[in-house]
C-alpha cells in the first residue's frame, strides 16, 4: 500500500470550532477517504495548537491554569470534531502540549540554530494576539489589523531570537519554480510568489518568558519561549515521532513511553514523509505560514519539504460580510448538525461552497439546498428505485465491482471537491430524467421482462452513485448500499424535507 499523509492546521482551543474549521475539516477527510478507497495507507492528522498569548489570556479569563484550560479544551475540541464524520480508522491527534511534540519541536530549533538560520537581537513591533503575528503597518487598516479590528495592536519592545526568513528569498523561488503544483489552487501559488518574490523579512521566534510564560522553552535559553507559529508548525512531523533517533534515544524514559515514544515500530516519518506525499489542507488566512514560512524553516533544519499545499476560501455570510458573533451572522455547525445530520453538512460544504473561493453559508441557502438536492434529490430517487426493485425484483441484480467513472477520480486527485460532488449530481439528475422518460413502472405492467431489466439497470446506476458518496457521505453511502443488497426501499425517508 503506497503511503499518503495528510494534515488539517491545528486551531487555537481558546473557542469553539466553526464553519471555517468544518469546512477544512470535512474537505480534508473526503481526500483522505479517497485515498483510503483507492489502496492508500493513510495517515490523516490534526489536533490542537495549545501554546501562545491567546491560550494564556483565555485560561486566566476562566481562572485556570493553561495546562488545565487545554486539557480541558482538548477534550471538548475531540469530542466537536465527531460531528463532521471524520475518518476515525486513520485519524490522528497531536497536541502541542505533548511531550513528544515538546522535543522535537526543540530540535527542530537546534537544527535551525546549528545551521546558521538563527540569532538574537532587540527590536519593536506591532503585535496582533488574535492572528498570534507581528504586523507591519502595510498590513493595517486604520491602524487595526484587518482580521480583527477593534482589537488593540500590541507594542512588544524587547531582545527576541530570529529566524533568517530574508536567507530564503532565492531558495523559495527555485522550489517553487521545481515544483510547479506545489499549493492548489495555481493563483494562490500566483499570490506566495509574488510575496517571496518581494524580499523576506526576518521574523521573531521567541517571547520573554516573564511576559509570556505559556510556551515551550527555547533549547540553552531558560528566558525565553518559542514564538507560537514556530512551535506549532512542526506538529506536521512531530504526529510521525520525527527525529525517529530521539525516539530511539529516549525510549527508556517512562514518561516518553507514555507519551507514545515506541522505539520498536516502524519509522512513521520516513514512511509517510519522506516516501510519501505530505500535504497539507489550510485557509487562505494560512497561504504565508505553510507555504513560505513553514517551507523555509524546514530547508532551514534540513528537512525536506511539504509535498503540495491545498488553500480553501472563505466561509462567509450573506453577500460575503465575514462571520462574526459580534454581527450576528454565524451558523453554528453544531445546530446545523443537529437538526439536519452530519451528511447534510458534508454534502452543502462540498457541493454548495467553492473548491477554492469565498462563499456564503446562511441558514437559507442550505435549506433550500437540502430540501432540492438531498429530500427532493437523492433521497427521492433511491425511493422510487428501490420500492419498485423490492416490488419486482425477486433479489438484488449483480453489482459491478469497478463502476465509478474515470472523471469522478480525476476531479477527486486535483482537490475540486466541489466540481466532484456536482459531477455525482449530474449523474442523479441523468438517472431522474431516463426514470421519467422509460417509466419501468408503467413498462413492468405490460412486458416484465423488460420492465425488470429497467429496474435493475436503474438499481446498478444507483449503487454507482452510492459508491461515489463513499468519500462525500459515508452514512449515506453505506444505507445506500446497504439497503441496494438487501433489495429493501426505506422505512423511512433517506432525507426528511424540512419546511
Amino acid at each position: 500500500m503506497r503511503p499518503f499523509y495528510l494534515t488539517t492546521t491545528l486551531p487555537y482551543v481558546n473557542a469553539d470550532l466553526h464553519m471555517g474549521h468544518a469546512l477544512e475539516f470535512v474537505r480534508a477527510d473526503i481526500i483522505a477517504r479517497y485515498k483510503k478507497l483507492n489502496g492508500f495507507d493513510v495517515y490523516f492528522n490534526t489536533g490542537t495548537d495549545e501554546h501562545g498569548m491567546k491560550i494564556f489570556e483565555k485560561a486566566k479569563e476562566n481562572d485556570q491554569t493553561a495546562q488545565e484550560f487545554v486539557d480541558a479544551s482538548f477534550a471538548r475540541f475531540q469530542e466537536s470534531v465527531k460531528i463532521f464524520g471524520l475518518d476515525e480508522s486513520i485519524l490522528h491527534y497531536i497536541r502541542t502540549t505533548d511531550i513528544k511534540h515538546e522535543a522535537a519541536a526543540q530540535e527542530f530549533w537546534k537544527r535551525c540554530d546549528q545551521n546558521g538560520y538563527i540569532y538574537k537581537k532587540n527590536y519593536q513591533t506591532k503585535y496582533c494576539v488574535g492572528c498570534e503575528e507581528a504586523k507591519t503597518d502595510s498590513e493595517l487598516v486604520n491602524g487595526e489589523c484587518p482580521i480583527h479590528p477593534g482589537r488593540p495592536l500590541l507594542i512588544i519592545e524587547e531582545e527576541n531570537y530570529f529566524f533568517k526568513y530574508s536567507a530564503f528569498t532565492e531558495k523559495l523561488t527555485a522550489f517553487y519554480e521545481s515544483n510547479t503544483t506545489f499549493v492548489i489552487p495555481d493563483f494562490r501559488f500566483n499570490e506566495i510568489k509574488a510575496f517571496v518574490a518581494r524580499g523576506l523579512e526576518d521574523f521573531s521566534i521567541s517571547r520573554l518568558k516573564t511576559k509570556m510564560p505559556w510556551g515551550i522553552p527555547v533549547p540553552g535559553d531558560e528566558n525565553h519561549v518559542m514564538y507560537v507559529w514556530f512551535d506549532a508548525l512542526t506538529n506536521y512531523i512531530s504526529t510521525l515521532d520525527w527525529p525517529k533517533t530521539r525516539v530511539y534515544a529516549r525510549s527508556a524514559e517512562p514518561a516518553l513511553e507514555d507519551a507514545g515514544f515506541r522505539p520498536n515500530e516502524e519509522d512513521l516519518f520516513e514512511k509517510y514523509w519522506i516516501n510519501g506525499t505530505p500535504t497539507q489542507y489550510c485557509g487562505k488566512d494560512n497561504l504565508r505560514f505553510q507555504s513560505a514560512m513553514w517551507q523555509a524553516m524546514l530547508m532551514a533544519a534540513g528537512v525536506p519539504n511539504s509535498y503540495q499545499i491545498i488553500i480553501n476560501g472563505f466561509i462567509t455570510a450573506d453577500g460575503g460580510v465575514k462571520m462574526s458573533k459580534s454581527l450576528g451572522n454565524g451558523v453554528d455547525p453544531k445546530d446545523v448538525v443537529a437538526e439536519y445530520g452530519t451528511d447534510a453538512l458534508r454534502f452543502f460544504l462540498a457541493k454548495e461552497v467553492s473548491s477554492f473561493e469565498d462563499s456564503p453559508f446562511t441558514l437559507e441557502r442550505f435549506k433550500a439546498s437540502y430540501n432540492a438536492h438531498l429530500a427532493n434529490g437523492i433521497g427521492n430517487l433511491a425511493s422510487r428505485i428501490l420500492t419498485l426493485s423490492e416490488k419486482y425484483l425477486p433479489e438484488c441484480p449483480a453489482l459491478p465491482e469497478q463502476s465509478i467513472p474515470q472523471e469522478f477520480f480525476d476531479l477527486l486527485e486535483s482537490f475540486d471537491i466541489q466540481k466532484a460532488t456536482e459531477y455525482v449530481w449530474s449523474h442523479i439528475q441523468a438517472l431522474d430524467l431516463r426514470i421519467q422518460q422509460t417509466e419501468p413502472f408503467k413498462v413492468v405492467k405490460v412486458d416484465e421482462a423488460k420492465g425488470k431489466e429497467l429496474i435493475a439497470e436503474n438499481v446498478i446506476e444507483l449503487y454507482t452513485i452510492a459508491r461515489m458518496l463513499n468519500p462525500i457521505m459515508p452514512e449515506t453511502n453505506a444505507t445506500l448500499k446497504a439497503l441496494i443488497r438487501a433489495n429493501k426501499k426505506p422505512t423511512t425517508p433517506l432525507f426528511m424535507r424540512k419546511d
